[in-house]
C-alpha cells in the first residue's frame, strides 16, 4: 500500500530570529485514522521529539535543526513528510520586534562593501537573510542576473578580469524581496591599492540614511503600514549607494 498515506501539507522551511514563536504543519489523507509524530536532527544526531504528535509543532526557535513528521495508519503503513530547516539567526537587526514582522524577507548579513582580488583566485561573497517562509536567494552582476548563483554565498573558483563589477543579491519569499547592499568587486593583478586607506585625501565617504517607522503614538491612530514602508524606503535608498539603518518603533 504505498499510496495508503498522502501528504497533503508540507512542513515549510523558515528562518528566523532567535526566540521567535512559530509552527510547523503536517497534513496527509489515509484509509484508516493517522498518528503523527515529529523528529527534529541537530547535525548529525536525529530524535524523537517527545509529545510531538499533532499535526501542528509549535516551536521557539533556539538554534538550527531540521525537522520531519512521520505519518502511520492502523495498517502500519509510513509516509515521512519533507526534511525542512529552522535557520536560527542569533544575531540579529535591532529594531525589528517580531511582534511587527509578518515573514517578509530582512537582510541580516550583507556581502563585504569592497572586494579586491587577484585573477584566478576565488571570489566568494555571502548574503543572509531571514523570512517566513525561508527567502530565496539570487545573484546579480552589473544588473544581470547570475543563473547559476542561487545560494547564499556566490562562488567563483577562479576569478577573471570580467568578474569585476557591482554585485548584489536578492532575497524573496511569497511575501516580497529584499535586496542586499551592492558591493564593488575589483580583479586584478595586484592587492587593494594603499591609497584606498580610510584616511587618504579624496576617498568618498559612505551614506548612510536612517529609517524610522513608529507605529505606537501616544496621541494618534496607528499608520497603516509603517513597517513595509521603512522596508521599501530602504530598499530604494541601498539602490542608491545609502547604508541603510532601520529602526522600528
Amino acid at each position: 500500500f504505498s499510496t495508503a498515506i498522502a501528504i497533503t501539507e508540507q512542513p515549510v522551511s523558515v528562518s528566523v530570529p532567535v526566540g521567535y514563536s512559530f509552527t510547523l504543519k503536517c497534513r496527509a489523507q489515509g484509509r484508516t485514522s493517522l498518528q503523527y509524530q515529529w523528529f527534529c536532527q541537530y547535525q548529525s544526531d536525529c530524535r524523537l521529539i517527545p509529545g510531538a504528535t499533532n499535526q501542528d509543532l509549535p516551536i521557539t526557535a533556539e538554534q538550527t535543526q531540521l525537522y520531519t513528521c512521520r505519518v502511520n495508519d492502523l495498517h502500519r503503513n509510513v509516509a515521512f513528510s519533507d526534511w525542512v530547516k529552522v535557520e536560527v539567526h542569533q544575531c540579529v537587526a535591532r529594531g525589528l520586534p517580531p511582534q511587527l514582522w509578518r515573514g517578509e524577507p530582512v537582510i541580516v548579513l550583507n556581502p563585504s562593501e569592497q572586494q579586491w582580488v587577484e585573477v584566478g583566485q576565488p571570489l566568494q561573497l555571502q548574503c543572509a537573510a531571514m523570512g517566513v517562509p525561508a527567502p530565496s536567494y539570487q545573484w546579480y552582476h552589473n544588473g544581470n542576473l547570475l543563473e547559476q548563483q542561487k545560494r547564499k554565498k556566490l562562488w567563483i573558483t577562479q576569478a577573471k578580469v570580467s568578474d569585476s563589477g557591482t554585485y548584489l543579491c536578492c532575497a524573496s519569499n511569497s511575501h516580497g524581496e529584499h535586496w542586499s547592499n551592492a558591493v564593488d568587486v575589483h580583479i586584478g593583478e595586484q592587492s587593494q591599492p594603499t591609497s584606498l586607506c580610510c584616511t587618504s585625501p579624496g576617498v568618498r565617504l559612505s551614506k548612510i540614511a536612517l529609517l524610522v517607522g513608529n507605529n505606537r503614538y501616544q496621541h494618534h491612530p496607528n499608520l497603516m503600514a509603517p513597517v513595509r514602508d521603512v522596508f521599501e524606503l530602504g530598499r530604494l535608498l541601498e539602490h542608491l549607494g545609502f547604508q541603510v539603518v532601520s529602526l522600528l518603533d
